[in-house]
């Protein structure tokens, strides 16, 4: 089961349903559902969402390393990215791209 600390660490205090939610529930139970689907594909479904949605901020760097820890290639990121150009959009490709050069820079 993967284990998570993120929502309780930041937000347990404040908002503590939510902060169970996001570590219990979903980076818990939802991502752990490796039988279904392996953390590599759940990796590039969340990163092409985050993308497709326009979300361009850290949340997207998180699941970009994310994926990169699951086995996501620079060169399987940059491919990926430039399909999801395509139907999601040029400038959010470029914002993507942005962060996936810091994330794969090593």
């Amino acid at each position: 089961m993967v284990k998570v600390t993120a929502g309780h660490d930041a937000l347990g205090d404040f908002a503590p349903k939510f902060a169970e939610l996001n570590d219990d529930v979903l980076f818990g139970e939802v991502w752990s559902r490796e039988d279904d689907l392996s953390l590599r594909d759940r990796s590039l479904i969340t990163v092409t969402t985050l993308i497709a949605s326009g979300i361009t901020d850290s949340s997207l760097k998180f699941h970009m390393e994310n994926a990169k820890r699951n086995g996501i290639t620079a060169e399987e990121m940059a491919e990926a990215i430039t399909h999801i150009a395509f139907y999601a959009g040029w400038p959010k490709a470029w914002a993507a791209f942005y962060l996936a050069k810091e994330v794969y820079s090593d």
